[in-house]
C-alpha cells in the first residue's frame, strides 16, 4: 500500500522497494526453457557448452541495473554464441529483449540509439550468416523485430518518467512558491497590523500622559484644571480601548467579514481636539476641507492624510516645548500638502531634535510610499518638521472635452 499522496503506482513501486524479485522472475523465465521438453528441437541446448550459454544470461541481466550497454553487449554475445551452436533459446532471447529495453530505458536517447542501432545490425547480420552457414532457421527477423520494438518501448518508458519527474519538479516549485507567498502575505499583515496599532495607540497614550502630568502637578493649587485632565484622560482610554477592541475583533472575524473603517479627513478635528483639550494651542490652516468627498481626494489619500496629522501631533506632543503645533493642509499643484510644524526646546542642538527613524515614521513613511507620496521629516527653522506631499489624480474632463 503506497502512502498518502503519493502517485507511484503499485507495481513501480513494487519494481522499486524489491529488485530482487523481478530479477528471480527473469532469471526463472531464463532458466525453464533451457529444461523444459519443447518440441521444437533447435530451442533445446544440444550440447553442455550451449546449456552454459543459455543460463549465463539470468546472471548476467541484473547488470542492466547499473552498466545497461555492457549487459546488452553481454546479452547478445551470449545468444549469438549459442546460436552459433544451433540453438535457439528462448530464455536468451527473452535477455536480449530485456536488455535492450534496459538501455533504452536509463540512458538518454543520444546513448541508447546508436546502442540499439549497433546491437539489432549485429544481432540481425550475424543470424543471417549463421543461416546461409549452417541453414538453421534462426528467426531473425523476428528477433530484430523484437529489440527494435523494446528499444521503443524504453525509450517511451524514459520520455514518459522525464515527462512525470518534471511535473512534480513544477509541482514542488509551484508549491514552494505559494509557501513563500504566504509567509510574504504573513509578514506584510503583521507590519500593517503594527502600524494601525501604533497609529490607534500612540497619540492617544501621548495625550493620556500629558495629561497625567497636568493632573499631577495641579491637584493641590488647581483641582479644577486637575478634573479636567482626569476627564479627558478617562476619555481618551475608552477611545483607544474601543479602537484596539474593534481592530481585535477584525483579527478573529473571518476573511469575509467587512474590513475595519479606517480613518480619514473627515476625523482630523478629533485628533486635533484631543491634544487641544490637554492644554495645547493647536492652529489648524485648512485650505481643503475636511468633507474628503467634496473635496475631490480618495479615500486612501484622506487616510494617509489623517495618519500624518496624528503622527505629527503625536511626535509634538512627546518632543515639543512651547506646547504649540501647526497644522497646514493644502492643495498644490495637484498634490494635497501636509505639513505639521511645533517649536523644540534646543532647535541649534542636532542631539536634542526628536529621532527621524522611530517605529511610527517607519510606519507612515510606508504608508506615504504606498500611495506614491513622498515624506520628510526633520529639524527645520523654528522647531521640527513634518511635512507630506501625496499625489492626487488629475480631474476628469471627460464632459467638457470636445
Amino acid at each position: 500500500m503506497s502512502a498518502p499522496g503519493s502517485t507511484m503506482p503499485a507495481g513501480r513501486a513494487l519494481r522499486s522497494a524489491r529488485p530482487w524479485l523481478v530479477d528471480l522472475g527473469f532469471a526463472l523465465l531464463i532458466v525453464g526453457p533451457a529444461f523444459a521438453p519443447i518440441p521444437v528441437a533447435e530451442m533445446r541446448p544440444a550440447n553442455t557448452l550451449a546449456l552454459v550459454l543459455v543460463l549465463l544470461p539470468a546472471a548476467v541481466l541484473p547488470l542492466r541495473r547499473v552498466r545497461p550497454r555492457v549487459a546488452l553487449a553481454a546479452c547478445a554475445a551470449l545468444y549469438l554464441g549459442a546460436l552459433s551452436l544451433g540453438t535457439l533459446s528462448p530464455g536468451a532471447t527473452l535477455a536480449l529483449i530485456v536488455s535492450m529495453y534496459a538501455v533504452a530505458q536509463r540512458t538518454t536517447r543520444r546513448v541508447s540509439v546508436p546502442a540499439g542501432l549497433v546491437a539489432v545490425a549485429i544481432v540481425a547480420g550475424v543470424s543471417i550468416a549463421i543461416t546461409l552457414v549452417t541453414g538453421t532457421d534462426t528467426r531473425f527477423l523476428q528477433v530484430a523485430l523484437a529489440l527494435a520494438l523494446a528499444g521503443a518501448v524504453g525509450d517511451a518508458s524514459r520520455s514518459r518518467r522525464a515527462y512525470v519527474e518534471a511535473v512534480e519538479e513544477r509541482a514542488r516549485r509551484a508549491e514552494e512558491t505559494r509557501e513563500a507567498e504566504a509567509r510574504r502575505r504573513v509578514t506584510e499583515e503583521r507590519l500593517r497590523i503594527a502600524r494601525d496599532l501604533h497609529d490607534a495607540v500612540a497619540h492617544r497614550i501621548s495625550v493620556i500622559s500629558l495629561n497625567a502630568g497636568v493632573a499631577s502637578s495641579s491637584l493641590e493649587t488647581r483641582p479644577e484644571k486637575a478634573r479636567e485632565a482626569l476627564a479627558t484622560i478617562r476619555t481618551t482610554s475608552r477611545d483607544v480601548l474601543g479602537e484596539i477592541g474593534a481592530m481585535l475583533s477584525v483579527l478573529r472575524a473571518p476573511d469575509e467579514a467587512a474590513a475595519l473603517e479606517q480613518p480619514g479627513l473627515a476625523r482630523v478635528p478629533e485628533v486635533v481636539e484631543s491634544v487641544r483639550v490637554a492644554g495645547w494651542d493647536v492652529v489648524v490652516r485648512d485650505e481643503i476641507g475636511t468633507d474628503a468627498e467634496a473635496s475631490g481626494i480618495p479615500i486612501g489619500i484622506g487616510i494617509v492624510a489623517y495618519r500624518v496629522v496624528q503622527e505629527g501631533l503625536t511626535n509634538a506632543v512627546k518632543h515639543g516645548a512651547a506646547r504649540r503645533a501647526h497644522v497646514l493642509m493644502r492643495r498644490d499643484r495637484g498634490a494635497l500638502e501636509i505639513v505639521v510644524t511645533n517649536p523644540l526646546d534646543r532647535v541649534s542642538d542636532p542631539e536634542d531634535a526628536p529621532p527621524t527613524s522611530g517605529f511610527g515614521l517607519l510606519g507612515l513613511r510606508e504608508r506615504v510610499d504606498a500611495v506614491r507620496g513622498e515624506l520628510a521629516a526633520g529639524v527645520a527653522p523654528g522647531g521640527f518638521r513634518l511635512a507630506a506631499r501625496l499625489p492626487l489624480p488629475a480631474p476628469d474632463r471627460s464632459e467638457t472635452a470636445p
